[in-house]
């Protein structure tokens, strides 16, 4: 009898997907066997997204064959491939944030009782049960909205182990936990690895690839390049699979010059939970400043509250001497300050909209001809920032739902730019994208700072906010536990201040 590693549990074989003349996946084949952990990588736009939509029937594949154990499938949609033990935890959470989280789970499947009432006694203890086996602590009656986004990203791990699955791919399924969330998460893999379950585990942290995966496949413009055991590559060889060229470093060189203090933050307290405490820091014209802490630090309601979506209890906020008590982010924005906020779908996009609607949203007196928009000048803009960007698309009349998360990232970047803005806020700006992209946008964050802007950064990724800030502010329980200088830090000591007011 074969090893039950060998067995395998996924095989596509010549899988083809194209999207008008863009061909998106060019004959894939992959197999995914029992027991064992496939990471899979790729830039954005390299095809992972629309390969797992066509396994889970959101997409129809065009050419090729999906065998589930040997039998092959063409699921209808989600629900018949959770029904047929496939489940998939997506980046983007898509939850009902106004139910609590035993209803969360059980959407679209409520068990009933002898008498066709709706069992919530049992759901009580099957959520119970499922949790104390998965060792997470979760308030079960909690409304979704009142939760982290780690928090939240944990109960969408749980629901998808519920379904009893045989096959559960995660993507980016790190991207909002703490750094004990993530040994959790990974605790919990490796148990359902034992179990005999295949799991398929989409990221662009290589670390995380190289510590939890078996083996990795690489995808570049449609195309699988690349299948290798874990022990058998490296850091360098994925990074080439990943682009088609070697990226020596993984940070461009930090040459700007920060000129004179230009934005002052004196005793910033919010009012409302979670709370800042008495915050207080300068940052200079031309600076990358970043911040960093574990996740609930209060890093994310900082920036909030500098832009005014955030009820502060006392302090103030200048620039150049000017007070900024902002009210709301409307005037925020007319001041000269952008963010980008940590969850695409609260950053604005409209995915009812093609892309030059999203890029020019924010600015569109800019674009009026008399009283009406001019369809040609909000058009060219958006051609330049695709330029800038580089942006993987068809053209500015794409529809925005039709670009890779990492896409989509980008069209967020360049709606803030056609703002041309003085302070940028950017709440974990490279959160799932791939290393090539990432580059890039270190490249213009640097750029923009070599031009007079002013950057504050959060960042979860340690080596990131090493690696592309001039000063580093660090967080811990609501308060600013200190600030270095980049240069002259390491990792222990971002850990040790971030532990400071635990």
């Amino acid at each position: 009898m074969a090893d039950k590693n060998e067995r395998t549990v996924l095989s596509i074989r010549g899988m083809c997907k194209s999207f008008g003349r863009n061909r998106v996946l060019d004959h894939i084949n992959l197999d995914v066997k029992e027991g064992t952990i496939m990471g899979l990588m790729g830039e954005n736009g390299a095809g992972k997204s629309t390969m797992m939509k066509c396994l889970f029937g959101t997409y129809q594949k065009d050419e090729g064959t999906i065998l589930l154990n040997g039998k092959e499938v063409n699921f209808f949609g989600p629900k018949d491939a959770l029904e047929n033990g496939v489940a998939m935890v997506h980046q983007e959470l898509n939850q009902c944030l106004e139910r609590n989280v035993i209803d969360n789970l059980f959407l679209g499947r409520y068990p009933k009782n002898s008498v066709g009432v709706v069992d919530e006694t049992r759901m009580k203890r099957e959520a119970s049960d499922l949790f104390r086996r998965l060792n997470m602590t979760v308030n079960l009656t909690a409304p979704m909205k009142t939760m982290s986004v780690s928090a939240r990203q944990m109960v969408e791990i749980a629901k998808a182990i519920s379904y009893d699955a045989r096959l559960i791919v995660l993507d980016e399924p790190t991207s909002s936990l703490t750094v004990k969330e993530v040994a959790k998460l990974f605790e919990m893999m490796r148990n359902l690895k034992a179990q005999g379950i295949a799991l398929v585990y989409i990221s662009h942290k290589m670390d995380e690839i190289f510590e939890i995966c078996d083996e990795v496949s690489v995808l570049r413009d449609g195309n699988l390049v690349m299948t290798k055991s874990t022990k058998d590559t490296d850091m360098n060889e994925l990074i080439t699979a990943m682009v088609g060229r070697s990226l020596d470093n993984r940070f461009p060189p930090v040459d700007n010059t920060p000129g004179d203090t230009v934005l002052s933050v004196q005793h910033l307290t919010t009012k409302f939970a979670p709370n800042l405490k008495d915050i207080t820091f300068d940052v200079k014209e031309g600076e990358i400043f970043g911040l960093y802490g574990l996740v609930g630090a209060g890093r994310t309601e900082l920036l909030e509250t500098m832009f005014g979506v955030r009820t502060r209890a006392a302090g103030r906020v200048y620039y150049k001497g000017r007070l900024m008590n902002f009210m709301d982010a409307q005037d925020a924005m007319k001041h000269g300050f952008a963010m980008i906020t940590e969850e695409r779908k609260a950053t604005g996009l409209y995915l009812e909209g093609d892309l030059t609607f999203n890029t020019t949203i924010t600015n569109l007196e800019h674009y009026k001809t008399g009283i009406a928009l001019s369809r040609d000048k909000m058009v060219k803009a958006t051609a330049n920032e695709i330029n800038v960007m580089h942006t993987k698309c068809m053209g500015p009349s794409d529809a925005i739902t039709a670009l890779s998360g990492g896409n989509q990232q980008k069209v967020i970047f360049g709606k803030w730019l056609e703002r041309d803005p003085a302070v940028f806020l950017m709440d974990e700006p490279t959160r799932g994208i791939d290393v090539g992209a990432k580059y890039e946008i270190y490249e213009l964050i640097i750029r923009m700072a070599k031009m007079g802007k002013t950057i504050i950064v959060v960042s979860s990724e340690m080596p990131e906010i090493l690696g592309i800030t001039n000063r580093i502010g660090v967080m811990s329980n609501g308060r600013l536990a200190g600030i270095v200088n980049t240069k002259e830090t390491d990792q222990e000591e971002l850990l040790r201040l971030s532990a400071m007011y635990l």
